[in-house]
Parts: structure tokens; sequence; C-alpha cells
């Protein structure tokens, strides 16, 4: 049997030969392994209990005699399971997922595992109620490739993730990782930068800047020292792409930023990782601490005559450190807020050093356009907006969780096909991306491709990937107020119009939905915004007003509706909407009476109920409770 590969062996003497011999030696442990179970070990199924589903199988495991190993090693026994944690497995709404040989078990429970190994390890079988129920069909889906949320996407990034372990630096090598980095060592700085432009990835930031020319502007600079910076500092609401990647794939990004390092002529990378993901920021570290042992960081690597150094700083969690000169700001150690451009910081970054900086999703696409060549790349999505997108899925939708796509593909695909459809079964109103920058696609426009360009067009961004489903009962001025108050609570208060304009424009929006709004809102709404537009100094500033402008160009009714008649259609505005009993249609069942917390409803069993006004709360439960539409929202 061979030696055992020990990761405090340098490699950097002979990479190509040492990478090699790991990958062998992991494939022939590997085949040993009789099955696998991999249990999704994300922040999100974490939240649901998936460390106690963990530990359940390694406890029933070890009782019941049967051979497992944590790690894949040549002490493994042959036919032994491999039980292993992995990253973000996508379907988050089903979660906790674990995956047996094959067999995808959704919201599984700790004490569901004795139920599992018996049917499925010793049986051969499959434990057929925790497998997806497909509405459509009413029949159970046994892997992804029957489960109509992963069988439209385009998996690239998110092939890996899910899948491995991201713990184990020898499973990522076996897979082809740093196999990239080789090849742009062969290539060199200029190759990468070739191969990327050819590629044609934008930045997945929000920004959409092509990646090769942000490289190429920070290498032609004059001078030694420079840096590469991982924006990992994810701001928007709801949104979990980078952080599950660094938790799924760490590797993944690591090598991006070494390839990327390369490519500018740097030095040093740095992490710049938000404190409030603890869990993606201790799987970075410790593949960074693998990569050292192994000698593919530090001096030298693979015997190239290139040093490269990776470390770790924590972000607070500022939104506007977002923006470029306002996270260079952050890791300098000043407050958070942005500067005047140019310089840009290809030319003047960190400590005044030219500096590149790309977020976790731009440069996990990286090692795959390297292996695979720039021209596999744009063959995904469109001539101007080539490659895949990662989204996360959330909202009014069926099926919610880490998705990714085609550039190009049609919205109502991606919310029907993918999505399911609206959670219940009402018509899609409309959907958000971007975050709080971006802005709404209505209803009207579900066949428009998402593409950069389209997205402008229509009068919102790409964002780093939200993708939140709106259904008729959202209303639109209270999400454009909340998106605008979560710009307003983030600024960093340095210019002016950012400053006092959106502060002005929260309060008119406030306004508005407490029934207070007057004539000529709308005009000073779009006025604000405008100067916003064109004299806030950063991104955030300049976007802030997308959410309130894109929803006036789609839904300008509804703001009339709630300036004009004091009325929100939908009833999400609380001192807009009030609450009566419908006395034809009450059957006196007493719901509506043991709903009320304010005690207003009144009336005997089986007589029809009343509603004392001068006491509703108009919280709605009432609304809720009544199973005979005999309690009317206006």
């Amino acid at each position: 049997m061979p030696d055992k590969i020990s990761i405090n062996r340098p490699i950097s003497r002979d990479g190509a030969a040492n990478l090699a011999q790991i990958r062998q030696q992991f494939e022939q442990n590997y085949k040993k392994i009789g099955k696998r179970i991999t249990i999704c070990g994300d922040s999100g199924c974490l939240a649901q209990g998936s460390q106690k589903v963990y530990e359940a199988f390694k406890n029933e495991l070890a009782k019941t005699g049967v051979n497992f190993c944590l790690e894949i090693t040549p002490s493994c026994y042959e036919s032994s399971l491999y039980l292993c944690k992995s990253g973000c497995q996508g379907f988050c709404a089903q979660g906790p997922l674990v995956n047996v040989a094959g067999a995808l078990y959704t919201k599984v429970r700790a004490e569901d595992v004795p139920e599992i190994i018996e049917t499925t390890l010793r049986q051969g079988k499959v434990v057929e109620r925790l497998l997806y129920l497909n509405p459509k069909t009413n029949r159970r889906c046994e892997g992804e490739k029957d489960i109509p949320f992963y069988q439209k996407q385009t998996r690239v990034l998110l092939s890996d993730c899910g899948k491995l372990n991201p713990e184990d630096i020898n499973e990522y090598i076996a897979k082809g990782g740093y196999g990239a980095l080789q090849k742009a060592l062969g290539i060199g700085p200029e190759g990468v930068i070739a191969e990327m432009k050819t590629g044609g990835l934008r930045g997945r930031g929000g920004g959409g800047f092509p990646t090769w020319l942000k490289w190429e502007s920070t290498r032609k600079q004059a001078g030694g020292e420079k840096y590469m910076i991982c924006n990992a500092d994810e701001g928007d609401p709801g949104a979990y792409m980078d952080r599950s990647l660094l938790e799924g794939n760490p590797h993944a990004v690591i090598e991006g930023m070494i390839i990327a390092g390369l490519a500018i002529g740097a030095q040093k990378g740095i992490f710049y990782i938000r404190a409030e993901y603890p869990l993606a920021a201790k799987k970075v570290q410790k593949g960074i601490d693998e990569c050292y042992k192994l000698g593919i960081l530090g001096k030298n690597i693979f015997d190239s005559g290139f040093g490269y150094d990776l470390e770790i700083r924590y972000g607070a969690g500022a939104f506007v450190c977002g923006e470029e000169t306002a996270l260079i700001a952050s890791l300098e150690g000043s407050r958070g807020m942005p500067r005047p451009k140019p310089p840009f910081p290809s030319q003047s970054g960190l400590w005044g050093k030219p500096s590149a900086i790309n977020n976790v999703e731009t440069l996990a696409n990286v090692p795959y356009i390297i292996n695979k060549g720039g021209k596999w790349y744009s063959g995904f999505g469109t001539e101007k907006s080539p490659g895949t997108k990662v989204f996360a899925m959330t909202g009014k939708s069926k099926n919610s969780g880490l998705i990714e796509i085609s550039l190009g593909m049609p919205v109502k695909d991606i919310v029907y096909e993918i999505g399911g459809g609206p959670l219940k079964g009402d018509k899609v109103k409309a959907v958000q991306t971007g975050g709080p920058s971006g802005g709404v696609i209505s209803g009207e426009n579900m066949e428009m491709p998402i593409t950069y360009e389209s997205l402008q067009q229509i009068g919102s961004i790409m964002g780093s990937g939200g993708f939140i489903v709106m259904d008729e009962t959202d209303c639109m001025v209270d999400i454009a107020k909340f998106y605008l108050d979560f710009c307003v609570d983030e600024s960093c208060g340095k210019c002016a119009p950012c400053r006092i304009g959106g502060y002005q424009m929260l309060q008119i929006l406030k306004r508005i939905t407490d029934g207070q709004g007057e004539a000529g809102d709308i005009e000073r709404l779009q006025k604000l915004a405008t100067a916003m537009q064109k004299a806030s100094l950063c991104g955030l500033g300049q976007t802030a007003p997308n959410p309130v402008m894109s929803t006036l160009r789609y839904f300008r009714h509804e703001y009339e509706e709630h300036i004009n008649n004091k009325h929100c259609p939908t009833g999400r505005c609380a001192k807009l909407v009030g609450f009566e009993i419908v006395k034809s249609n009450c059957v006196g069942c007493g719901a509506c009476k043991r709903a009320c917390p304010a005690q207003c409803v009144s009336g005997e069993l089986r007589s029809p109920h009343s509603i004392d006004q001068s006491k509703c709360i108009k919280c709605g439960q009432c609304y809720a409770a009544c199973k005979f539409n005999a309690v009317r929202r206006g």
C-alpha cells in the first residue's frame, strides 16, 4: 500500500509530480470506499439541525458495527462508508439534505437516521417518505437528476459545492484542484489575462466590469508591491451566494486568488470576510493553512519563482464597504468611507499601492476558466453577458435556495421551472434583483432574459445575485421603503446627496405608507432620486433610488392609490387598512374572536360577529383566521 501523503510534506520543488501523487493516492483510497453519505453542512442546513443529523449518523453507525471513516486515508477499511459534511447542496427549502449513495433525502431529522441506515445501507432500498415529492407529477424523486429544481440549472461553480468535503484539500486536488494554478504558472500572467479576456468574465459583485481589464490595468502599474483583495463582505439582504461558495468550496476561491495575484503581479492577497460569517472564515483559514503546508502558498510556488501569501481580515458588515475604496479604507484601519475616483484602486489602492478587488464568485470562476479555457466559458450565456450566474432565490417561491443559471435564461423559466412558481399559487407580481441597489422586474416582463444589459434597460441591476419573487400580496411602495430604509441606514454620510437625499426620500415614503401622502410627492421622489444618481460619491448613493424608481416605473398606480385614496390595495400598509365582518358570510364560529389580540371582536357563538373599529390595531389576525371569507380587508 502506498504511503499516506502528509499535508506537512512541502511540494514546492516538484509541484506537478506531487499533485499527481496526491490525486493517485486519494483515488486509490477512495476506490476502497463502499458508499458515501454526504450531509449538508452549510450554515443554512446547520441552522435546521444538520449537525445533529451528522452526529446521529456517527453514533448509529458505531452502534451497529458498520465500518465507516471520516477521512479518506490509507487506513480506511475495505468497503467502508465515508461520512462527511459538504457545503450548500442548493435546495435550501428542503434542508437538512442528506445524500446517501445517490439518494437525496430531504428535511432529514436525527430520528430518521436509524431508518436510513437499515433501509438504504442494509436493505439497499430508499426511504420513500424522505425523498422529494414532485408536486406536478405526485412522484418521489430519488436523486438530483429527477428534481425539477436542478434540471434547468447550469451548475459550474456549484458542480462541486455540495458534493465534495470542503475541508479536505486532498479531495479538491483529486478532482483536478490547483491544476489551473499549474497551468497559469506555465502560460504566465499575460497568458492568464488573455484567457480571461476570451472567457469574458464580468465582475459578479454587482458592477459587471470585465475582470481581465481590471487585472491588466493593475498589472501595468509601475512599482513592485501590489495587492489582490477578495471582497467577501456580502451585505445584500437575503443574499448568501458568497458565503455558500466559501463554505462549500473554499479551495476554488483560494486557487482563484492565487491565479489573480499571479496575473496582476501581487505578492500578497487578502480575504476581506464579514465577521458574521464565522464558518466561512474558518474553512477558508483551514484551506490557507493546508496550502502553506503543501507549498501551494509561500515562497517559490511549484519551483516557479512566484511567491504569494494569503491572509484573512474581518469586516464589520458595513454595506458601504462593498464599494472598493471604502473597503480599502476599512482594511487600512479607517472608517469605511469611499473616496473620489480617479485614482482607481488599480492605480492607488491599499496603502497607496496598485490593488485589484474581486468578489468571491468572480474568483471562484477563475480556476474553471483557466483549466477549461476561455472559449469554453464563453459558450455559456450571451455574447455580452457570458458565463453562468449564481443567485440566492428567496421570497414567494415554492422552491427557494442557491441556484446557478446560464445568463440569458428568461425570468419565467427561473421562477416557474426552477422555483416551481409562486408559493401559494398567486400571480407573480414582480421579481426583485440586485438587492437594495436593484430594481423590480414586473410580472409583464417574465419573458425577459437575465443579462447585465436587459436588467439595466428596465432600471435594475444584476447585483451580487439576490433574486426575490413577489406576488400580489406584496405592496411595491412598502418594498421600495424597505430597501431605501436599508440604504439610508447603511450610508456612511460622507456626501450630502446620499446622506440628505436618501433621508428625504425615505420620509416621503413613510408619509405615503402612513396615509399622509400629498399631491406632488411622486415628483419630489423623482427629483431627489435624479439628484442622488448624478451627484452621490459612490455606488451606494447612486443606486439607492433604484427600487423607488423601478417601482414607480411599473407600479405608479399603487403610489397614486396610497396618495389619492389613502388605501393600500395589498393591505401591507397597516395604517391604510381596515377590517370588517361581512355578516351574511359570518357563521359565528368565533375563530376571528379567538385570534384577535386586542379583543375588539364581539359576538355570540353561531351568530354574526362585529369588529370595534376604535379598538382595532389592524394586525390582520382575524382576516387570517377566517375560513369563510367573512372578514373583508379594505
